[in-house]
């Protein structure tokens, strides 16, 4: 089976040209410049097609598990059915769910009871999803009994990605202390709980993360699973990422972080919400100047997968290359990942492919293909 589409804008990895982008079977057959004569050809009418974007890390799945504090929606398949299709109508066609290993706001909570079932729901998914799903496993290093909740998971042929995070007061993402005092106001808590919860993960953080840090690094470098880093915030956190086998710097909360991370030999991935809002809600720094130094090698969209695209025109109409800035969303995060088949548009590659316009400013998906399969 054949598809033509003609008169786009296609976003290769180093341009844009104006062209023809043939689909055969599941893969490109062709990328040409020119239009196309075929009556059977689908007209883009200046559309850009792009690769389609892939995300090493969405917290997203969560959302449809737990839409709202203390609900578990009881449909896990209907859940993850649900954020599927979020995924692929913001023109994401490959995407590491994200599912958290631990907490660090109680041992005994919904995201550790939820654990295996998220699990489960990812692998499980596959015969009905339209994204292709892998499994990042967010690894909350202050939880006492990460070690025994994690190493029984680390055989699932899903699991492509893991990331050790540490959420101690004072450290990382919250080094300031202050504004984390602020977030847990935000969500309903009193002046006393805060300060007692603050004391509570602060002794429950520093002695967890010493005590899981090198053990579990160990079992994901054993199981061959690529290991992030989390929060880097000093070149302190990028040299024991480095130490402990991390090829990846995960949202790098300060420029200095990432400049060490990029010599150590380790890429980058930052949050695209991060682009899209303008700057970090927690105080770290603007992906938009790890972009203007060199210093960012992808995006991931977080915790909002409309941001992904969002990110990319942005920072196209702030004047980065729109090839460019695509390549943090498509290319770059398929190299990250070792996906050598996708993130490009070039023939023989899966024919992952995104059609959208901008209006206003505003990226529209149009048209969102997987293997050539129309998904969206």
């Amino acid at each position: 089976m054949e598809t033509v589409f003609t008169n786009a804008r296609l976003v290769l990895e180093d341009r844009v040209i104006d062209g023809t982008l043939v689909l055969r079977g599941t893969e490109i057959a062709a990328v040409d410049e020119g239009r196309s004569h075929l009556s059977s050809a689908v007209d883009c009418d200046g559309d850009y097609l792009s690769p389609g974007l892939i995300d090493l890390h969405t917290d997203a799945l969560e959302n449809h598990f737990v839409p709202r504090p203390k609900v578990i929606w009881p449909d896990a398949r209907a859940a993850a059915l649900a954020h599927d299709g979020q995924t692929v109508a913001a023109g994401i066609t490959t995407v590491f769910d994200a599912i958290c290993a631990g907490g660090f706001d109680q041992t005994k909570s919904a995201r550790r009871d939820l654990f295996t079932i998220m699990l489960d729901a990812v692998e499980q998914g596959a015969p009905w999803f339209r994204a292709d799903h892998r499994i990042h496993l967010r690894c909350e290093l202050t939880d006492p009994g990460l070690l025994e909740l994690a190493e029984p998971e680390l055989n699932r042929k899903a699991l492509g990605l893991a990331s050790l995070m540490d959420h101690t007061p004072g450290a990382r993402q919250w080094r300031n202390v202050d504004q984390l005092r602020t977030y847990l106001r935000g969500i309903g808590k009193t002046a006393d709980e805060v300060e007692h919860e603050l004391a509570t993960r602060t002794a429950r953080g520093q002695e967890a993360v010493a005590a899981n840090f090198d053990r579990l690094a160990a079992l994901l470098r054993d199981a061959g699973v690529a290991l992030a880093s989390h929060d880097d915030t000093t070149p302190e956190h990028v040299a024991d990422a480095k130490a402990a086998g991390c090829t990846i710097s995960e949202f790098p909360t300060t420029q200095e972080a990432a400049k060490a991370a990029h010599e150590a030999g380790l890429t980058t991935i930052g949050g695209a919400p991060n682009v899209v809002r303008g700057g970090s809600h927690s105080g770290g720094v603007a992906m938009r100047d790890l972009v203007a130094a060199d210093l960012l090698d992808a995006l991931a969209s977080d915790y909002v997968p409309a941001s992904m695209l969002q990110a990319a025109t942005k920072l196209a109409a702030d004047g980065v290359p729109m090839a460019t800035a695509l390549s943090l969303v498509t290319a770059r995060p398929a190299a990250l990942a070792g996906l050598a088949d996708r993130g490009r548009l070039e023939a023989g590659l899966r024919a992952d492919v995104l059609r959208f316009r901008l209006v206003d400013g505003t990226p529209v998906v149009r048209d969102v293909r997987v293997k050539a399969e129309k998904v969206f």
